[in-house]
């Protein structure tokens, strides 16, 4: 189970799809729209896409997606800034 904040969760193997809000869809803690099968509307999560893709990477045993949190990069690559 993966928390969506607001009292949510679903099924890590249940979500095909994450899709970050931006400008006038995004406020009063709406930050990502979360699509999990079986259910026909996209469930409103208040975490950001980047923390719900690190709790299903976790919950499914694979690796984590890289990301800015720990300035990690691609291996090889040095940081811009």
């Amino acid at each position: 189970m993966v928390p969506l904040g607001y009292g949510k969760f679903v099924r890590a193997d249940r979500v095909y799809a994450l899709l970050p809000l931006e400008g006038p869809q995004r406020g009063d803690g709406r930050r990502t729209l979360v699509y999990v099968e079986g259910v026909d509307e996209p469930i409103v999560a208040s975490r950001s896409e980047a923390a719900i893709a690190r709790d299903l990477a976790e919950a499914l045993g694979q690796q984590p997606p890289h990301g800015r949190r720990d300035g990690s990069g691609p291996p090889g690559q040095e940081p811009l800034f």
